[in-house]
């Protein structure tokens, strides 16, 4: 009967080590992820240098080639603002079709928002970024392209 109790407690250890093993290991691979800290773009060489309306129609005409093309790039898109949505704490710049309404939307990084700022609507603009893919929308019947980590392209 101590046999079996043993064996079992034994058991009952080996298993416990494992999973504070597992624990560990996890929650040191969640704190290097959201502490990840990404280069700044201006530091990044371009995989592509685009035109804002030319890259729009790519995705208009086939998003799915388009997303296995750009997505996670780091692109230079040149065009002219159509609108500056400034926050506290954002600021998001749109390149638009005025055609199709579809658009390209850039988030910019922490430290560029004060160059982002000052960017009016009807600028024309070089901006780098990072390509999050685009996808169409049912409801507004428009392609939107999303860009994140941006920088004003000097």
């Amino acid at each position: 009967m101590e046999a079996v109790k043993k064996k079992g407690s034994s058991v009952l250890k080996k298993a416990l080590v494992v999973i504070s093993v597992l624990l560990v290991v996890g929650g040191g691979a969640i704190w290097y992820i959201f502490n990840l800290k990404f280069s700044d773009t201006t530091e990044i060489k371009a995989d592509y240098t685009v035109n804002a309306l030319a890259l729009i129609h790519e995705f208009e005409k086939n998003d799915s080639l388009s997303n296995r093309k750009y997505s996670e790039k780091i692109i230079v898109v040149n065009g002219m603002v159509s609108e500056v949505e400034a926050a506290d704490t954002t600021v998001n710049i749109k390149m638009a079709d005025s055609t199709s309404g579809s658009y390209i939307i850039f988030a910019f990084q922490q430290q560029h928002l004060a160059e982002a700022k000052s960017i009016k609507q009807g600028d024309e603009v070089s901006i780098k970024g990072s390509c999050s893919g685009g996808a169409y929308s049912e409801i507004l019947e428009t392609e939107f392209i999303t860009f994140k980590r941006c920088v004003i392209n000097k």
